[in-house]
């Protein structure tokens, strides 16, 4: 392995180059972090887990202001398919810019925004695409969230939205109603009303006691009962929405046979299915959108952080049918953002030459079978789970369950996994119950070498974590 701990940008952009483990990292803060501490919010949150300030990025690799190197296997939570400053990224930018393509446009037309939509078409089921139609949202995946119920409230008619156990959607008030995370809305009042929530399959935690394919029927069959039951209090929805793999809920992901049967259910009773993949869509399930292992397709779909290409920028595409907007009923400043389409436009071309979807699913293989290889050793890992580069691996206290006989999630163990993990250069994502889920999301370019750097790094965390803890 390359010690790349002090040299300067021009050599820490060689894409082979890997961190390596020689001491622990220095995360005290430095004088940047303490003065973003001065200023800012403290609604700030990733700085209290990542004490660094990133002077220079490149590929899977940032430097902070003390020249320490990270692999980074956040991606600004998936936001980066392609990494930090992809060359062929930023040279679209330069030559949009020097074209005199102007930032944004509300809904005017452009050749550029043109050229996105026939990508982003070209890049979706054939059959889907030819039946469907985009809109832009604003620059944040809530924003498309609200969008998305917003024209399933006005096409059908109806109030209701199901949603799931574990679900992430936004934070705003529509999104943020949708969301399973309770923490963010105890001090919240007035949000959205109308929500219901559902069961969502998680054999770990199967709220049925089953797990496996039984928790998946157990599931369905619940959702199908309370449709059918005069007396269930639950009026039928205007749409279901779900994340075919949830992201923060801890990276799990739905079955075929889940995702088959609630695309029935719908069918059957006429309500809009709303697919939001935000997060685990455009290469990074191993499949250019993670509803693909169903052969299912949504009514509604969701786009964000990576359709930008690194750039914010969101939208929806959804069948022609459901297209009852009036013009200019739904609008939003940003919804033109003539430079995210630009990259979004390139990135999508660049993955399907590179063929980084199949890399994701390679590497990811990859990854979880060291780390499925590590839970034999390591008591604390009760799951690893996931698909792609999507993956969660769920920190518990060996041989102890919570009120449900279930395995009792162990956040403090899991925080000092994720805070070692990063004094040796490795950026990891936390999230799921009660913050016990370790997550890697790192960008589809992600090489072999880059792989196994990150399970060792990773492995030395655990291990380490773990001698503490039974000391």
């Amino acid at each position: 392995m390359n010690n790349v701990v002090n040299l300067g940008v021009e050599e820490l952009i060689h894409d082979q180059m890997i961190p390596e483990f020689k001491t622990v990292y220095d995360l005290t803060p430095d004088s940047v972090l303490l003065s973003q501490e001065h200023y800012e919010s403290e609604v700030r949150s990733y700085p209290r887990r990542f004490p660094i300030a990133i002077q220079h990025a490149k590929g899977v690799l940032v430097q902070d202001t003390k020249g320490q190197t990270f692999l980074d296997c956040l991606a600004g939570a998936g936001a980066l398919p392609l990494g930090y400053n992809h060359p062929e990224i930023n040279q679209e930018i330069i030559n949009k810019l020097n074209s005199g393509v102007p930032y944004q446009t509300l809904d005017i037309t452009t050749p550029t925004k043109d050229a996105f939509i026939k990508e982003v078409m070209d890049f979706l089921p054939a059959e889907f695409a030819k039946e469907s139609c985009i809109q832009f949202c604003g620059p944040s995946g809530a924003d498309a969230v609200e969008a998305a119920i917003k024209l399933a409230k006005l096409f059908t008619g109806k109030n209701n939205i199901f949603s799931f156990h574990g679900a992430y959607h936004g934070m705003t008030n529509g999104s943020l109603a949708l969301t399973g995370n309770l923490n963010a809305k105890e001090r919240r009042t007035g949000l959205m009303s109308d929500v219901h929530f559902f069961p969502f399959p998680y054999s770990l935690r199967c709220k049925f006691g089953l797990g496996g394919e039984a928790g998946d029927k157990a599931s369905i069959r619940y959702i199908e009962s309370v449709l059918h039951d005069q007396e269930s209090g639950i009026v039928k929805p205007a749409a279901i929405i779900v994340e075919p793999i949830q992201g923060e809920g801890g990276a799990i992901p739905a079955s075929a046979y889940w995702l088959q049967q609630l695309r029935r259910i719908t069918e059957e009773q006429g309500i809009l299915l709303i697919f939001d993949e935000i997060q685990c869509g455009v290469g990074r399930s191993g499949r250019n959108f993670a509803f693909e292992y169903a052969g299912v397709e949504p009514d509604i779909l969701i786009m964000s952080k990576a359709i930008g290409g690194g750039l914010p920028l969101s939208c929806l595409v959804f069948k022609k049918k459901f297209d009852s907007w009036n013009a200019g009923e739904h609008t939003g400043t940003f919804r033109g953002n003539q430079l995210a389409m630009a990259t979004g436009a390139k990135a999508l071309q660049i993955i399907k030459r590179d063929n980084l979807v199949e890399n994701a699913l390679n590497m990811g293989a990859r990854l979880t079978e060291k780390l499925l290889d590590l839970q034999s050793k390591q008591a604390c890992i009760a799951e690893v789970r996931g698909k792609g580069l999507m993956i969660g691996i769920e920190i518990v206290k060996p041989g102890a369950t919570n009120a449900m006989g279930e395995p009792l999630a162990d956040p403090q163990m899991a925080a000092r996994i994720q805070r070692a993990a990063l004094e040796r250069g490795l950026i990891i994502e936390k999230g799921g119950r009660h913050g016990a889920v370790l997550r890697f999301l790192p960008p589809l370019i992600i090489n072999e070498e880059q792989i196994d750097y990150a399970a060792w790094a990773f492995a030395e965390a655990v291990n380490v974590s773990a001698e503490c803890a039974s000391e």
